[in-house]
């Protein structure tokens, strides 16, 4: 469920065709801001979904993003209906934050302002208890999505939501499929949902030089990973689902299974707030970790799905670590950024670009880096340029890496009976 589409399918067709979800912001009135522009889902009802859309009414964009793909998810392994042990299936999710009541929060600032710019707290507080709802104030919190879903499906096992930023559903995925090996259960929903498309999201990106402001009366042009003139990633929304099993419980129903999640691994970069480590020392040992786990060797890996923001930092570091991984082979195994076309999902990115790997090994062919136009010296790899490319891929390596130095790393592979 993101902005190229509403389906699985949808999504990787309109990625291989090139098409941006990238356009003016349509949620909110945005033409005063310096970034007018962002990957948004359009016309999406959640009504097919659930069993009351109703009840869902004072969600956020990212509980319906998360109730229509973990849907979707849950039908395509055959468990929308039950046929589960709920003690044994658990949720863990890369959630950002919920809806958030700006109105208010806008008329109790307003409202508490004193003569000389200070809000009076007492003031902001007496205008909040009038004025809030409830259950607004509720669906703020980052695990309302997990609940839901547990609340629409029984899930009794273990569930936990994290928010490490743009590694949150990398995250999520990663430790799902640790908590299956330990036997703890045997089935996991796991993924992210995130939409930061409102006006304190653009705004604090916007302070932080971090999103992209340009060309305005082109936005799909707007993210340009690796490219020398790259100005920012661009925000993006939506939510990602997979169903994690255990393997003999899946071969034993005869599911179809996707591909085999076979290594994880996680790091700090232990530098700064928004800034990697300008040697690569955490995204390459994130990497590391992941290859070692999955027994493969650098030149093992067919395809990487790079983090890939756009941001100047960002793929020259990234591009500096993936050397230092992979020696040689970096100059030699495919790599790209589909955020040129969804834009940053946040906490759903990672789980995004890890269907991209799956549906990569699948077709045999790889995603393009749109946009990159006019490569950086610095970002000398393979970054696949603007048309996908059919090429053998059986393995792949995903990577997200978030701000304040959350490094994640997947690798997946073809399942091979």
């Amino acid at each position: 469920m993101n902005p190229l589409g509403m389906t699985v399918e949808e999504s990787w067709q309109n990625l291989l065709a090139g098409k941006s979800g990238i356009r003016p912001i349509f949620i909110f009135e945005a033409s005063t801001f310096p970034t007018t522009f962002a990957a948004q889902v359009a016309d999406f009802d959640l009504s097919p979904y659930v069993r009351d859309a109703a009840a869902f009414e004072q969600a956020g964009r990212n509980v319906r993003f998360a109730m229509a793909a973990g849907r979707m998810a849950l039908e395509d392994a055959g468990f929308a209906a039950g046929g589960f042990d709920p003690g044994r299936f658990g949720i863990y999710l890369g959630s950002g934050e919920g809806i958030v009541d700006f109105i208010t929060l806008v008329t109790s600032i307003a409202n508490g302002t004193r003569d000389d710019g200070t809000v009076s707290a007492v003031a902001f507080a007496e205008t909040s208890l009038r004025r809030s709802n409830a259950m607004r104030e509720l669906e703020q919190e980052p695990n309302m999505p997990a609940n839901h879903l547990a609340c629409e499906y029984g899930f009794e096992g273990p569930a936990y939501s994290c928010l490490t930023a743009c590694a949150a559903s990398t995250q999520a995925i990663g430790e799902a499929s640790e908590l299956i090996r330990l036997g703890r259960v045997d089935l996991m929903l796991a993924g992210g949902t995130h939409s930061m498309i409102h006006p304190l999201g653009v705004t604090g990106f916007n302070l932080l030089t971090a999103i992209s402001t340009e060309p305005k009366d082109e936005p799909w042009r707007a993210s340009r990973p690796f490219d020398r003139d790259r100005g920012g990633f661009v925000l993006g929304e939506g939510s990602t689902m997979l169903v994690l099993e255990e393997l003999e419980h899946a071969q034993a129903r005869g599911a179809r299974i996707w591909g085999e999640i076979t290594g994880y691994g996680s790091s700090a970069d232990a530098y700064r707030m928004t800034d990697i480590h300008p040697e690569g020392r955490g995204p390459a040992a994130s990497m590391q970790v992941a290859l070692a786990k999955a027994d493969v060797r650098p030149e093992d890996i067919d395809y990487i799905s790079a983090h890939g923001t756009g941001t100047t930092e960002n793929d020259k570091v990234e591009t500096l670590a993936v050397k230092l991984v992979f020696g040689e082979h970096a100059f030699k195994v495919p790599i790209s950024s589909i955020k040129s076309q969804v834009g940053h999902l946040i906490a759903a990115a990672g789980a995004t670009e890890l269907m991209t790997c799956v549906l990569a090994i699948r077709d045999q062919i790889v995603p393009a880096t749109m946009n990159l136009d006019n490569p950086d010296p610095l970002c000398d790899l393979d970054y696949v340029p603007n048309t996908p490319r059919k090429t053998p891929v059986e393995v792949c390596m995903s990577n997200s890496f978030g701000f304040g130095g959350q490094n994640d790393s997947l690798v997946v592979r073809r399942f091979v009976p």
